[in-house]
């Protein structure tokens, strides 16, 4: 057992609003949208574009999407993001485990600031992002290299990606095998990551070939056949031209051929969220019934066991 009372670990997802309300969720997303690791466009252009018009039609939008998957004790992604956390801490009952959003409350830098506060003085950051890209995992990284400039006395490292790492396969794989145990398997399974413009992946993010190389690696660990898997992008926003082939469109393209029964998985979030709970498991299904399909939503690892033990597993890895 590791035994390091100075040792911190804090799993850092993406962030969520506090409440579903068109207010909170336009402060989560003025936050979010103001990033230039999500968005690169000049702010003196890209501001003015953002508050004046972007906000005022988003928020309420995003509000109602909100409420539609929002749990009796909060945000999903807070929910799910708290008890792996908390999963994680049992296993590492010597250590400090703690968790941060990127956007929103808990903030990352502050929650940093707790940790040393409480006498950490080596922290492992551990972005809940299995796919480095440098719209996630790096804007993580900015931040915390911001606070290790005002805070030398503190020795953080980072997890920067876990995409084909051993463990985090086996939990996942773990997940889709148990559902297919308890529910049967369907004709197709479609692993659908969340998609990010094309021109980062053409300036060399190296997104793509880690969320291919997740899909290859799982696939092999549930022994399947290349015709028995596909993979797409979802979540595209604006009109530019994002990494593809699309996942709904793709998923419309199964139907239409025949493929009457598609198991849905998206690896690339580690809880679930409204990209995956409203996008996939509500919105894909009833498109895809609208063209005689059934689509069945294989959940995220969220707090299960597995995936406690693979991050946990992978935080104490980068100590060494």
């Amino acid at each position: 057992m590791l035994d390091a009372p100075d040792t911190a670990v804090l799993a850092v997802n993406l962030g969520t609003p506090e409440t579903p309300t068109a207010p909170a969720v336009r402060r989560y997303l003025a936050e979010f949208l103001s990033d230039p690791r999500v968005v690169s466009i000049p702010a003196l252009l890209w501001q003015p574009l953002l508050r004046g018009l972007i906000l005022p039609l988003r928020s309420s939008r995003s509000a109602a999407k909100y409420a539609q998957v929002w749990l009796p004790e909060g945000s999903p992604l807070m929910v799910h993001t708290r008890q792996l956390a908390q999963a994680m801490q049992a296993l590492l009952p010597t250590l400090k485990v703690r968790h941060a959003m990127r956007y929103g409350e808990p903030a990352l830098a502050s929650e940093l600031d707790r940790l040393a506060a409480d006498g950490a003085r080596r922290i492992v950051v551990l972005p809940l992002y299995p796919q480095y890209s440098t719209t996630t995992t790096a804007s993580v990284e900015d931040r915390v290299d911001a606070w290790q400039r005002r805070n030398p006395g503190v020795t953080v490292s980072l997890v920067r990606d876990y995409s084909v790492d051993p463990g985090w396969v086996a939990a996942v794989a773990g997940s889709i095998r148990r559902y297919w145990e308890q529910h049967g398997r369907g004709q197709k399974l479609m692993f659908s990551f969340h998609g990010i413009p094309q021109r980062l992946a053409d300036a060399g993010d190296p997104y793509p070939q880690r969320c291919e190389a997740s899909a290859q690696a799982i696939a092999k660990a549930l022994e399947l056949g290349r015709d028995d898997w596909q993979m797409g992008y979802q979540s595209r926003f604006g009109r530019e031209r994002w990494l593809q082939p699309y996942a709904e469109p793709s998923l419309w393209a199964l139907a239409e051929s025949g493929v009457k029964q598609i198991d849905v998985v998206c690896p690339g979030f580690a809880t679930d969220c409204l990209e995956t709970l409203e996008e996939v498991a509500l919105g894909f299904t009833e498109t895809l019934a609208e063209r005689g399909a059934t689509m069945r939503y294989i959940p995220c690892l969220n707090a299960e066991p597995e995936h406690a033990r693979a991050l946990a597993r992978l935080a104490v890895a980068s100590l060494a």
